[in-house]
């Protein structure tokens, strides 16, 4: 059996602080990505839906970050090892999952929603599967990476208000493919082509 040595509170601290900045990094460069996408699109006639709902999205996923590297600080937040592994565990699965989904849609990924028209639906790779599977990474990152190092306030927080805006999201990504002519109805389809 291999045992994992026991790492000491600073030690931990410094390696969760150390897993947010790689996805801090990795946010970053989400969003170079996005613009070169949105370039592509635009120059294809791409049209953007819920624009006024995107600076939220931004501010929230980055209060996640920052309540992911403040509440283990300030409130003396433990590793916990069973909690934290697993935690990690799921975090770099929702990164698998989420990089799959970027892969996936190539040029047509993007963190705005923006239509061009004439692309047909995407169907294949987690789309088959799943309606928005993005997004089922997003709602488990927001769960595990604070968990990593015990910030369950953050967890907790981000959830409940990723809840809410995922409500609007989705409905604007399944009403901007509805009216590009993609969708017959948002419940009728079991995958999105749309960047989710």
């Amino acid at each position: 059996m291999i045992s994992i040595p026991a790492l000491t509170s600073s030690t931990s601290l410094t390696l969760y602080l150390l897993l947010i900045g790689l996805v801090a990094a990795e946010r970053l460069a989400e969003l170079i990505t996005a613009c070169r996408h949105t370039a592509w699109s635009l120059a294809r006639g791409g049209r953007e839906y819920g624009r006024g709902h995107y600076p939220a999205m931004v501010g929230l996923h980055t209060a996640l970050l920052v309540g992911c590297v403040v509440e283990p600080w300030v409130a003396g937040r433990p590793f916990v090892p069973l909690l934290g592994w697993s935690a990690l565990a799921a975090a770099v699965a929702a990164q698998g999952l989420r990089w799959w989904c970027i892969a996936t849609l190539g040029k047509r990924w993007n963190t705005r929603v923006l239509v061009v028209p004439g692309l047909p639906l995407v169907e294949k790779g987690p789309y088959r599967l799943l309606r928005h599977p993005n997004y089922v990474a997003v709602v488990a990152e927001g769960v595990a990476l604070p968990l990593v190092h015990t910030a369950w306030m953050t967890a907790l927080g981000f959830t409940v208000l990723n809840l809410v805006l995922l409500r609007v999201r989705i409905g604007c990504e399944d009403a901007a493919l509805t009216d590009g002519g993609r969708l017959r109805a948002p419940a009728s389809v079991h995958s999105a082509g749309a960047a989710s």
